[in-house]
């Protein structure tokens, strides 16, 4: 039996183009600024992002790190989402190693961010005993919010109120390049108001490593340090950077497929009784979707579902998620439609007879 994997579109292996490219990269030392490929890299996503420079990182945990390291001192406050990835997935690295304190304010089902709740949790000019609102934190497109997208709009409105406070946007921009292709807007049009943004390689996108931060370039300056600071000065890494450049020509139309396959995804799952799914929410790659206590906890169905070849993880108690990608076909989709169908049937059959 085949294993379709739906655990996340990291698991996607490099195309060949991409490993013929790495194989003939031209390669340099990049701490000393002189790998030809990275450089490419760089200016090519920082040119496509409307932003003045980029900096290549090992991963996108590692360019929100750094963006946090280069705004904000130790004692300073970052505000995110309650749902965002850098809270709930990144070691609390933001606090443990930039020494700040994250705010939490609630996202929707989409991954926005409340107006009225973000002014209230910026903290007040001049008052010695709270921290300061340093940075704002969005995510586009987001995770925990089934891959749900910020519009150009949502994501001014947040800049606004934070700009205006003097803080800074920074955007972990991890799936950036679905949230473009599902509103059909140049990316640089969804990163336009924000000071800087990072986006990763190894998604959807299908490279081996890495993530590429932009922003001005006095930040990436300074992220420069940061990132040689917390060990990621990488030396002849043009051989992954090479990767890259094929992947921002030759991956990104084609995450529409991913997108289509998501949909088929969750109207399958919505027919399966046992499961809760709105498949109009779903925008990009991600579903997240509810199992009934009748079938039985997160964790045991996951465990079910690898006993039939189907992999997939969960964010909470009774959800799973599920994430299409370059390797997941329709047909993929349909046969793991069916083992699914198969796997709550039996559960729920269990857990009425005991």
């Amino acid at each position: 039996m085949t294993t379709i994997d739906l655990r996340s579109d990291t698991i996607t292996k490099p195309s060949d183009e991409m490993r013929r490219a790495m194989a003939d990269a031209e390669v340099g030392d990049d701490v000393y600024g002189e790998d030809p490929s990275i450089n490419k890299l760089q200016e090519k996503a920082a040119n496509l992002l409307g932003k003045e420079a980029g900096l290549l990182m090992a991963s996108g945990t590692m360019s929100n790190l750094v963006a946090a390291l280069t705004h904000c001192k130790r004692g300073d406050e970052i505000i995110m989402g309650d749902q965002a990835h850098m809270f709930w997935n990144e070691s609390a690295g933001a606090s443990a190693l930039a020494g700040a304190q994250i705010r939490l304010v609630p996202n929707d089902s989409q991954g926005r961010i409340n107006i009225d709740d973000l002014k209230n949790a910026i903290r007040p000019k001049g008052n010695v005993h709270m921290p300061p609102t340093t940075l704002v934190c969005l995510e586009n497109t987001h995770n925990r919010c089934s891959g749900g997208v910020l519009t150009p709009d949502d994501t001014k409105r947040v800049c606004d109120i934070a700009h205006e406070s003097g803080s800074n946007v920074h955007l972990d921009g991890a799936r950036l390049f679905n949230a473009s292709v599902a509103l059909e807007v140049p990316p640089a049009a969804l990163v336009k108001d924000v000071d800087d943004v990072s986006f990763c390689l190894s998604k959807a996108l299908s490279c081996p490593v890495g993530s590429v931060l932009c922003g001005t370039q006095e930040f990436i300056e300074g992220a420069h340090k940061w990132r040689k600071m917390v060990g990621g000065g990488m030396r002849q890494a043009g051989v992954l950077a090479a990767a890259g450049l094929v992947a921002l020509d030759n991956m990104v139309e084609r995450l529409a497929d991913d997108h289509s396959n998501a949909r088929r995804l969750a109207q399958g799952l919505a027919r399966i009784e046992g499961i809760s799914v709105d498949p109009d929410s779903i925008k990009t790659n991600i579903v997240i979707f509810e199992i009934a206590p009748s079938v039985g906890n997160a964790n045991a169905v996951i465990n079910a579902l690898s006993e039939e070849d189907v992999l997939v993880t969960y964010p909470g108690q009774q959800s799973l998620r599920m994430v299409t990608h370059r390797h997941i076909s329709s047909s993929d989709i349909d046969e793991a439609l069916s083992r699914v169908s198969k796997v709550v049937r039996q559960m729920s059959t269990k857990d009425n007879q005991s």
